[in-house]
């Protein structure tokens, strides 16, 4: 059928459009349906009338850098030089690449759990490297040994990991975390935490292995999902100090520098407000709700939905007789307006699956549910 007809870009862009363009309920993107702190606003106002429009320094604004660097200090010896302000999250992925290709010399390998991230599963073939998926379990879980071979033998140099994950919202357990640890020190190669929900968890605070860091290991966060403030592009990279200096001197030359309006916004926010903790608690417990509602209502209409415990999504596998992701999202969209992500633009072993997301006004979850409520149960019924 022509409407079932699949567009040749990113399904995010194509779904998300949709609603942009004709409306509808839009559980598609990660856009958060949130404003941000008003505080932060406020302040954002403030500067922008007082300067810091111009170039921030290439490694980012001294007072959002010393914030970090006290923050991390905490759990690990870190000082500003470990750190690097980036053009969101995904600035930093691309650089641990272009970087690590050239203190490789060569191609190589990358892998991420599956389902997978985009960008986890599009940056390498930008750079003439290779991606190679790893299933997990159907409760989440991952068979070291198993992985272990996986590594060997399509030598993999770089193992991406996101906790909460995206779309699939599993968190790590720190057993699990020093597992990876000691895989990548057996078999020498190089692990990207992505951390970017690291604070939109629902019960247990994710574990990141600070403790261990190493020359082994990149940290990637931002601040987008915590503060609700994803065009803003802010995020930051946490590098051992014998990577930074090649790292620093790449972005100098791919992102110069990230906003210092919106730096300096953030830092004195930060600062002023217990580091975002109020409203990023009050956002956690939105999720959690959201989570869960939206989780019996796909349940009810006979969606099978693995544990998760953060992040802004759910991830759900389609109700016996369905067994097409993408046409299901077209006809959803086109029958009762809700967009959502066919599970085949995260992995090829997922075309049964759709991701929604959760990070929308609670009222807006619960009739997008009873949308897909009535979908269902006209399908079922005809």
């Amino acid at each position: 059928m022509e409407r079932h007809t699949k567009p040749s870009g990113s399904l995010i862009s194509f779904f998300s459009n949709k609603v942009k363009q004709n409306g509808g309920i839009n559980l598609a993107q990660g856009i958060p349906g949130f404003p941000p702190p008003e505080k932060l606003i406020n302040i954002l106002l403030s500067h922008s009338t007082n300067g810091f429009h111009q170039y921030a320094p290439g490694n980012g604004d001294a007072g959002l850098l010393n914030l970090l660097t006290a923050r991390y200090s905490k759990e690990i010896d870190l000082t500003n030089n470990n750190f690097l302000i980036v053009q969101g999250a995904t600035e930093a992925l691309n650089l641990i690449i272009i970087y690590l290709k050239q203190f490789i010399g060569k191609s190589f390998t990358i892998m991420a759990f599956d389902p997978a991230y985009e960008s986890y599963k599009n940056l390498p073939a930008l750079y003439g490297c290779k991606f190679v998926p790893f299933q997990l379990a159907e409760d989440g879980s991952f068979d070291p040994e198993k992985l272990r071979e996986a590594i060997r033998e399509n030598d993999v140099k770089l193992l991406f990991y996101c906790t909460p994950g995206n779309p699939y919202g599993k968190v790590f357990s720190k057993e699990e975390t020093e597992t990876l640890l000691k895989i990548s020190r057996d078999e020498d190669f190089f692990i990207a935490v992505d951390a970017v929900y690291r604070d939109l968890y629902f019960t247990k605070k994710p574990y990141l292995p600070l403790e261990h860091f190493n020359h082994r290991l990149f940290y990637v966060n931002s601040f987008s999902k915590m503060l609700s403030i994803t065009g803003w592009r802010i995020g930051y990279l946490i590098a051992h100090q014998s990577h930074m200096p090649r790292i620093r001197a790449i972005h100098d030359y791919t992102g110069l520098c990230a906003s210092h309006l919106y730096q300096r916004a953030i830092a004195d926010y930060l600062l002023d407000d217990r580091c975002g903790k109020p409203y990023t608690e009050i956002l956690r417990v939105t999720l959690a709700k959201n989570y869960n509602t939206l989780k019996l209502a796909l349940t009810e209409a006979g969606f099978t939905i693995p544990n998760a415990d953060g992040g802004y999504f759910v991830w759900a596998k389609l109700p016996n007789g369905f067994t097409d992701g993408f046409e299901v999202a077209m006809d959803l969209y086109g029958e009762q307006k809700v967009a959502t992500i066919p599970g085949e633009h995260f992995s090829d072993t997922s075309i049964g699956y759709l991701r929604f997301n959760i990070a929308r006004p609670t009222e807006e979850i619960i009739e997008a549910g009873n949308r897909i409520k009535r979908f269902f149960e006209k399908r079922c019924s005809s």
